[in-house]
């Protein structure tokens, strides 16, 4: 007869799950520490006395341009805030993927005004093929590249136009903030933001390579984007792919925290299930289409971001596995090890390690959200529930992006976040 309980023993008594256990209890503490020090470094050697704005001493043409598909609610709150943006020499450029909504007719008015550009498509095509077919159209030397439902701070071309003095950059992320945040699932984003995302960013300048841009606000030197081949339609994430590709060229990728957008984010869990199932999906396609490159010694420093990104999927099946395991360990009545069900001595330390990073990067970003310190009250969800959703999230989505090519020719179409919240 099958015995569970001696299955369990004989699993949890190999050394492979012993080494596992190890890595699972010490990742999370090393990762963090090793992002909040390297962001530190980051904000006292680059960002605490950088100054506010330009000059204007070095001011070339820039092209807004954005993708927009059924926008009709958000387009022109966008449009609005980005003719608001403080910059001599500017132009706004739409391009509608095939909106079956009345985003076309929103837009209207401003091109009439002659504010606005708009490239109108019949097909929808996905936004990086739809961003693609608008560059050659464009006549700004920098292109900023933002989310069709996101709104620009007015200063955000004064704080990214100056990086590209230099020649080697080729791109610039800017800092997004959540501006949809009245639900909990929303404000947790708010925090996962300011503490997760700006936070590597910062740190990842540190050490030299970022894994992404972010999607909702980026700009770009047009050599730079016409040298690495654009975005590349195919792919679930087209901000990543385009992140390795510009820095497999050479390529400087640089963070600027001052440049905020206002961007929506997913308010039900359905929402931000998709969300960052594609987002799990799209790393994984571009670590296997580019991951052997950058391992070549030419490309050695972006190895550490392959690495990393290798890390943390084995950390999330560690996550999921173990807690499946478990499950099937006490059911089974026999007490698993390295597990308790009310949270132990180490689980303690992690999660305090969490939320020290979650101070941290709210510390490090109120400065550009004021309110931001007020939903910290709400980190202490993260590590017992946001960590779970993103595991399970890394769990179902990575094979698909990691085992299939995505060299299947047809572009790769998503829809923006349709939430109010």
């Amino acid at each position: 007869m099958f015995d569970v309980p001696i299955l369990m023993e004989s699993i949890q008594r190999n050394p492979v799950y012993l080494a596992a256990l190890i890595f699972f209890a010490w990742y999370p503490i090393f990762s963090s520490a090793l992002w909040v020090i390297s962001s530190v470094v980051f904000f006292v050697r680059r960002e605490r006395n950088a100054p506010r704005a330009d000059n204007g001493t070095y001011a070339p043409r820039v092209t807004v341009l954005m993708a927009a598909y059924n926008e009709e609610e958000h387009i022109v709150n966008t449009i609005n805030g980005c003719l608001k943006i403080d910059y001599p020499d500017y132009e706004i450029v739409i391009v509608n993927d095939g909106s079956t909504d009345s985003t076309v007719k929103k837009i209207r008015p401003f091109v009439e005004a002659g504010k606005v550009r708009l490239i109108d498509k019949s097909r929808n095509e996905g936004k990086a093929m739809a961003l693609n077919d608008a560059i050659p159209l464009t006549n700004g030397e920098i292109l900023l590249i933002l989310d069709a439902d996101a709104v620009p701070d007015a200063d955000i071309l004064k704080a990214m136009v100056p990086h590209f003095r230099r020649g080697r950059v080729g791109a610039v992320t800017g800092n997004p903030r959540v501006l949809n945040r009245r639900s909990l699932l929303a404000k947790m984003q708010a925090i996962e933001f300011a503490s997760i995302v700006s936070l590597q960013r910062r740190g990842a300048r540190v050490w030299g390579k970022l894994l992404t841009m972010s999607g909702v606000v980026g700009a770009f030197h047009r050599n730079a984007l016409l040298d690495s081949g654009l975005f590349s339609p195919e792919m679930a994430t087209e901000d990543i792919d385009l992140t390795w590709k510009l820095q497999l060229k050479f390529y400087d990728i640089r963070y600027e925290p001052r440049a905020i957008v206002w961007m929506r984010v997913p308010v039900s869990l359905a929402g931000l299930w998709r969300q960052r199932r594609r987002w799990a999906t799209g790393l994984a396609q571009v670590i296997r289409r580019h991951g052997r490159e950058t391992l070549s010694w030419k490309a050695r420093r972006l190895s550490p971001v392959l690495i990393e990104s290798y890390l943390s999927i084995l950390w999330a099946y560690c996550f999921v596995l173990f807690v499946g395991l478990w499950a099937v360990s006490y059911a089974a009545g026999y007490p698993p090890i390295g597990a308790s069900p009310i949270p132990n001595y180490w689980g303690m330390v992690i999660g305090t390690t969490c939320l020290v990073q979650l101070f941290v990067g709210v510390l490090l970003d109120r400065q550009y959200d004021r309110r931001l310190p007020w939903y910290y009250s709400v980190a202490v969800l993260y590590p017992l529930i946001y960590w779970m959703l993103m595991a399970m999230v890394t769990f179902v989505s990575t094979p698909g992006g990691l085992f299939r090519s995505a060299d299947n020719g047809e572009p790769a179409r998503w829809k923006p976040v349709r939430e109010v919240g």
